[in-house]
């Protein structure tokens, strides 16, 4: 996956257990495109300190997500229904769409547990 589509994946996840000044700076980062050095001035921190900040928080949103594995699971959700949509569109009798409903509904419902 991109670093950037990554790091915004996080974020969406876990940001909310970050500081508020965690959360400015990571946002300035991911979501702005801002340099390092325009964040740096804006926050009146050094750019090194704004660098490190950024890496720690990836670091600490990472170990949320392997402990957790809320991406992990909303992807394996998506893919399910995006298969079962692509199964509703398909010319199959109505017993077999029903199959392949239940076995993707048992596949979600085993992701949330």
């Amino acid at each position: 996956m991109e670093k950037i589509v990554e790091q915004g994946l996080l974020y969406d996840f876990y940001g909310e257990l970050l500081t508020e000044h965690q959360k400015q700076i990571y946002e300035a980062a991911v979501y702005n495109d801002m340099s390092l050095t325009e964040i740096a001035d804006e926050h009146g921190i050094s750019k090194q300190g704004v660098h490190d900040l950024i890496k720690r928080c990836t670091k600490t949103l990472q170990s949320y997500e392997d402990k957790l594995h809320m991406i992990r699971r909303f992807e394996a959700i998506k893919s399910q229904a995006e298969e079962l949509k692509k199964a509703s569109g398909q010319d199959v009798d109505a017993d077999k769409l029903r199959e392949i409903a239940q076995h993707i509904s048992d596949n979600i419902l085993e992701e949330l547990t």
